[in-house]
């Protein structure tokens, strides 16, 4: 009997396969403009004061009103933002490798979204740590320092789980997760597995637009986190069932499971070896396997669909 499933599950496989490899085929001939990464980064610091209003011009969008010209000005000559920028000089010689990358995320995107139009992409620095790359506006906005590596001393102060997302690994993982806030339905509700599969079905968006960046990257995971939550799979399914979780609108509950976190907080043995963010990557396994059991679903309709149905439609079991 043992034999009899290990022949299905590979078969299975197999013609999921076949179905990727089809997929990227079709991709890899969607036409879209070539992508240049546009260094604002380059014109503002590396200019001069008299540049300013041919900028202001040129990237009205990078120039909210409000703002008096001694603003930016300041900006230009300010230490820490110029020890940025000669980092990311550092970092960013070039953009070509990313380019292309870029390219390919805009043919996944043109491939599954036809009507979407290709962006212009920006490269700037900034310190606001909280604003990551964008897409919106028929714009992708990269601040290149927030890219510069875990190691870097300008992130010296900056908790670990924080920084270790500040990786050049992440910018595209980062650019998907802000072009999903367009396409991907709100969760109707606030309790946890509501929260769980709207992270889920960003982290399955990842899986479609960005096929071949690592499972790891697409979560902002180390590779070791990523082994951690896989053999603790089934250990943190039983948890979540056992004490009944996934209907519950505690309001501890996203600090615990979904929101960024040195650790998750099962109060177990094990939560200091645990990432945080499990409820993600537990809400992901639970998309893919939705996915996996109904072939006939398709990009859009998941992203519509609402977490119950999905919960409910999965057959998800953990791998023991």
């Amino acid at each position: 009997m043992k034999k009899i499933i290990l022949f299905i599950a590979l078969a299975v496989a197999a013609v999921s396969c076949k179905k990727e490899n089809e997929v990227e085929e079709k991709v890899a001939t969607v036409p879209v403009p070539k992508v240049e990464v546009v260094r604002f980064d380059k014109k503002f610091f590396g200019g001069k004061p008299q540049d300013l209003p041919a900028l202001k011009q040129e990237f009205p969008y990078l120039f909210p009103a409000g703002n008096d010209d001694a603003v930016w000005l300041n900006n230009m000559k300010d230490p820490f933002l110029r020890k940025l920028y000669d980092e990311v000089q550092k970092k960013y010689p070039s953009l070509n490798t990313l380019e292309d990358e870029i390219a390919s995320l805009f043919q996944h995107i043109k491939y599954y979204y036809p009507k979407e139009t290709t962006p212009k992409v920006v490269a700037l620095v900034s310190d606001d740590l909280e604003v990551k790359s964008i897409y919106a506006n028929n714009l992708v906005l990269i601040p290149l320092s927030l890219y510069l590596g875990k190691d870097n001393k300008v992130y010296e102060g900056l908790p670990k789980y924080q920084i270790q997302e500040y990786e050049q690994s992440q910018i595209l993982p980062d650019i998907v997760t802000s072009f999903g806030t367009s396409v991907i339905a709100p969760p109707q509700d606030r309790n946890l597995l509501s929260l769980m599969i709207a992270h889920g079905k960003d982290l399955y968006l990842k899986d479609r637009l960005i096929p071949d960046v690592a499972d790891e990257h697409k979560i902002g995971y180390t590779k070791e986190q990523l082994d951690w939550v896989i053999a603790n799979e089934a250990e943190m399914w039983r948890y979540f069932v056992e004490n009944k979780l996934f209907y519950d609108n505690d309001a501890r509950l996203p600090g615990r499971f979904i929101n960024p976190a040195p650790f998750s907080k099962f109060y177990l043995g094990f939560d200091a070896d645990s990432p945080g963010r499990t409820g993600q990557w537990l809400g992901w396994q639970i998309v893919r396997s939705y996915m996996d059991n109904n072939k006939n679903v398709t990009l859009q309709e998941l992203l519509a669909a609402d977490a119950k149905t999905i919960f409910d439609n999965s057959k998800y079991k953990p791998k023991k």
